[in-house]
C-alpha cells in the first residue's frame, strides 16, 4: 500500500514539472524580449504609466497640423515644457503622470537639432531634443494628435516639440490645444 501512495506522488511532480517548465520559459521569453527591445516597460520611472511613451531610439517626425513635429516610434507628439531648463526637468510626480518623459538616448530622421540626455531627480535618463527635455501627454489617444500643445499645466505652457528643433508657439497645431491637466 505505501507503494501505490508514492506512485502517484511521483508522477504529479513528473506532471507538474512538465507543465511548469513551459509556463517559466514562456515567462523568461517575455522578460527577454521586453528588455531587449529598448523599449521602456510602459511605466516611466516618475511612477507615471503610458501606452505610447517613446521607445529609446528611433523616432520620428510628422505632420501635425500643418507643422513637421517629433513624434515616438508609434506616431505620438512629443512635446517640451516651458519652465525646464537643458539641464533639469521641472515635471515631476503627478506632473509626469499625465506628461511622461520620453527615455533616451534616441536620433530621429528629419530633425534638425541635437539629440542629448539629463539625468532626472529620479535618477532615470530624459531625452532632450535642442536642450527641450521631451515628452509624450496621456490626453493624445492616437498617432497624430496634439491635444497638448498650448495647454498651461504644472506650473507652464506645453508646446509640441517641432522637428526643426525651435520652440513651438502655442496654438500652433490644429489638431489640439485642449485638455484639462
Amino acid at each position: 500500500m505505501i507503494r501505490s501512495l508514492t506512485v502517484p506522488k511521483a508522477r504529479n511532480r513528473r506532471l507538474r514539472m512538465l507543465l511548469v517548465l513551459p509556463a517559466t520559459a514562456a515567462a523568461a521569453a517575455v522578460v527577454a524580449a521586453c528588455s531587449s527591445s529598448g523599449a521602456p516597460s510602459g511605466t516611466s520611472s516618475a511612477g507615471g504609466s503610458s501606452a505610447h511613451v517613446a521607445a529609446a531610439v528611433g523616432l520620428k517626425t510628422a505632420n501635425v497640423g500643418g507643422v513637421t513635429v517629433l513624434t515616438n516610434a508609434k506616431g505620438f507628439t512629443l512635446y517640451s515644457f516651458a519652465p525646464d531648463t537643458s539641464t533639469t526637468s521641472k515635471c515631476n510626480g503627478t506632473c509626469a503622470q499625465n506628461w511622461p518623459p520620453v527615455k533616451g538616448p534616441a536620433t530621429a530622421s528629419g530633425a534638425k537639432g541635437t539629440f542629448a540626455t539629463i539625468k532626472r531627480s529620479n535618477g532615470s535618463t530624459q531625452l532632450t531634443f535642442h536642450g527641450h527635455p521631451l515628452y509624450t501627454f496621456v490626453g493624445d489617444k492616437s498617432p497624430g494628435q496634439a491635444n497638448g500643445n498650448g495647454i498651461n499645466a504644472f506650473g507652464g505652457l506645453w508646446h509640441e516639440a517641432p522637428a526643426s528643433g525651435s520652440a513651438a508657439p502655442a496654438g500652433t497645431s490644429s489638431s489640439g490645444g485642449g485638455g484639462g491637466y
